[in-house]
């Protein structure tokens, strides 16, 4: 996970009162959210990653997110998740509303990068898409191909992505490098490639509206 300058200080938690929010995010959106906290000089937003890697297993992402809130909703005006459902089954909405937090809406980042509204259009003519964010495209040998046994089995592609007809690279980011280890991801995968900038997204919304809103009582 990348380095997180918006952590929490060895000084110690904000007082209460303060206008601070914490944020606790998946770690593979820190890149966007760091980013998006210079481009807006949100100072008093703080970040929380939690590992990326949670992803292999949504079913612990509900209990990570409680036990995450429960040590830092002492020293926060508000908390905000910055996780979809991410495979959850709507265990992870439950656990906000049991919890008394918000979280960004969409069932997972392909949607809220594209915008919820314009991935759900595009729905019933993508259903063999394969998705790849920023993220994804630099960690894809860690989140893809060794997790998948694809390094030592490469005849599991076809029973993994025989469906499939294209890879879709969601560009957070104009980085020609990028572009060309997400078509190289394409090619090892034998999918159809596609670039589409999508921005930050719902996700650059979700976070306006946080750092505009007054502090919950």
């Amino acid at each position: 996970m990348p380095p997180d300058d918006a952590t929490l200080s060895d000084a110690g938690l904000p007082a209460i009162g303060s206008g601070r929010i914490l944020l606790i995010a998946c770690g593979a959106l820190a890149h966007e959210i760091l980013a998006l906290k210079r481009l807006n000089d949100w100072t008093h937003l703080d970040l929380q990653c939690l590992p990326a890697n949670l992803h292999l297993w949504p079913d612990r992402i509900p209990a990570a997110v409680e036990q995450a809130v429960a040590s830092h909703r002492a020293g926060y005006d508000d908390i905000f998740i910055v996780y979809a459902d991410c495979g959850t089954g709507g265990l992870l909405q439950a656990k906000c509303a049991e919890l008394g937090v918000q979280m960004i809406e969409g069932p997972h980042c392909y949607s809220f990068f594209e915008g919820n509204a314009a991935f759900a259009a595009k729905a019933d003519d993508e259903f063999t898409a394969f998705y790849l964010t920023d993220f994804l495209v630099r960690q894809f040998d860690a989140f893809v191909w060794r997790p998948m046994g694809l390094d030592r089995h490469p005849e599991l592609r076809e029973m993994y992505f025989g469906n499939y007809t294209k890879l879709i690279y969601q560009a957070q980011t104009d980085d020609p490098a990028l572009d060309a280890k997400a078509m190289d991801c394409a090619h090892r995968l034998n999918l159809a490639y596609q670039r589409r900038f999508t921005g930050y997204g719902d996700l650059a919304t979700a976070l306006t509206q946080v750092a505009a809103a007054p502090a919950a009582p």
